[in-house]
């Protein structure tokens, strides 16, 4: 429905169906034109290092497959005997009938590994995301007079903002301070400033790794700083867990405060196995609050036995040696110096995310799809995933790729790089 005001009158004009559709067919149309429509590329098998596309087998630089377990024979067997011995779904939610002993086992895998209390499952990180912005928000705690104050990085995950959208639209008594990514000296300055306003609740909240530029956020000096003006420190590890750290307990093991993290979400769709899922894992009173508070914990389905199994074993597997984080690490390592070498512009760092910087959402796509030609299979990312003028081919490493693979890989981008004039 648009609306327009003439003077002191208002016309309003309402869209009926078909010039709905039409409006919506003409938005599909300029993004093809302009090269930013996203194209989905199906694969014909499963997930790994190379993959099947059209009868083709191509190096898959797109996946957050990054400990190569998503068809690892030891979670392809657990999955298999949690479906036998549990079951394909519980069609219920958690507190009706949905909570299998598995599930609280997985709960404590979870808080455990990261040296937590206690752990809430949820269908996605996305929804965990939600869930903690809305729940602990919620002004159902003992003030009945009070502000609460959410400090969040300004390159945080879309779940992020999102959940504290949602929180601030169902409370009108949160505020919000975006602060420059990564910029602990605005955080600092502003959290000095905010002290005398007495909020009920402080919140910083940041990903641990930002999943399109591969940087991680210095969480010991968040640690520090929120400690001082007695707020929670949330962090999102979903690109994190698995991946950085000695052992793959992610940013905080990287930088020296395992343990010390307030509130920690992450995924299981992602290194851990790479299906579905997600979780919160902090205090007990914490998880205790969620799991009476989250709405997309109390009105979803239970997270299917198979997927709890086949994590649980993913957990097993990283606790039993770290040999897979290790190749993954050698793998990131040997690509960026490579890359580099070629000529090509990327984001510095040592995660396995390697952004190729390309400028150009056109070039981005015309890239990726000749890269496909070429055994590759990537893809572009550009405005409003990224900031205009910074499009980018976002490479990601694996456990599961061979130095073959990455080799491969590298002559592409060598080729198809000279041939759209991105290096010389």
């Amino acid at each position: 429905m648009v609306t327009s005001s003439t003077g002191s009158k208002k016309t309003t004009h309402k869209l009926g169906t078909s010039q709905l559709y039409c409006a919506l067919q003409n938005e599909l149309t300029k993004a093809k034109e302009s090269k930013t429509y996203k194209y989905e590329v199906p694969l014909d098998g499963e997930q790994g290092g190379t993959v099947s596309v059209n009868g083709a087998n191509v190096v898959m630089l797109a996946s957050n497959n990054y400990l190569g377990l998503s068809n690892h024979p030891r979670i392809r067997e657990a999955a298999k005997l949690g479906m036998e011995r549990y079951g394909f779904g519980l069609s219920s939610v958690r507190f009706l009938c949905g909570t299998q002993k598995i599930h609280a086992e997985l709960e404590e895998v979870i808080a455990d590994f990261f040296g937590t209390e206690d752990s809430i499952l949820h269908l996605s990180c996305f929804a965990a995301n939600e869930a903690f912005f809305t729940a602990l928000l919620s002004g159902d705690l003992e003030q009945s007079d009070y502000r609460d104050m959410i400090y969040s990085d300004a390159l945080n995950h879309a779940s992020i903002i999102d959940g504290i959208r949602l929180a601030r639209i169902a409370v009108k008594t949160t505020d919000l301070r975006a602060y420059k990514h990564n910029d602990i000296e605005q955080l600092r300055q502003w959290m000095q400033e905010d002290e005398e306003k007495d909020h009920r609740i402080s919140v910083v909240a940041t990903d641990g790794v930002f999943s399109m530029e591969g940087e991680y956020a210095p969480l010991e000096k968040f640690v520090d700083l929120a400690a001082k003006h007695n707020a929670l420190l949330f962090v999102d590890e979903s690109h994190a867990t698995g991946v950085l750290g000695k052992t793959g307990r992610g940013t905080p093991e990287l930088c020296g405060v395992h343990g010390k993290i307030d509130v920690i979400t992450g995924t299981l769709g992602k290194a851990m196995g790479g299906a579905a899922g997600g979780f919160i894992t902090g205090k007990k009173e914490l998880v205790e609050y969620m799991r009476q508070k989250s709405r997309p914990y109390t009105f979803s389905n239970t997270l299917p036995p198979p997927i709890v199994c086949a994590s649980i074993e993913a957990f097993k597997m990283l606790k039993e040696d770290n040999s897979l984080v290790q190749k993954l690490h050698d793998n990131t390592d040997y690509f960026r110096k490579e890359i580099k070498r070629l000529g090509f512009t990327i984001l510095e760092g040592v995660h396995p995310i390697v952004p190729i910087m390309l400028g150009e959402a056109s070039t981005a796509m015309d890239m990726s799809r000749e890269l496909l030609t070429e055994g590759v299979y990537i893809r572009g990312l550009w405005y409003p995933v990224v900031p205009r003028g910074e499009a980018r081919l976002r490479t990601q490493i694996s456990a599961a790729h061979e130095l073959s693979d990455l080799d491969r890989a590298l002559t592409a981008f060598q080729k198809v790089g000279k041939k759209l004039g991105v290096i010389s």
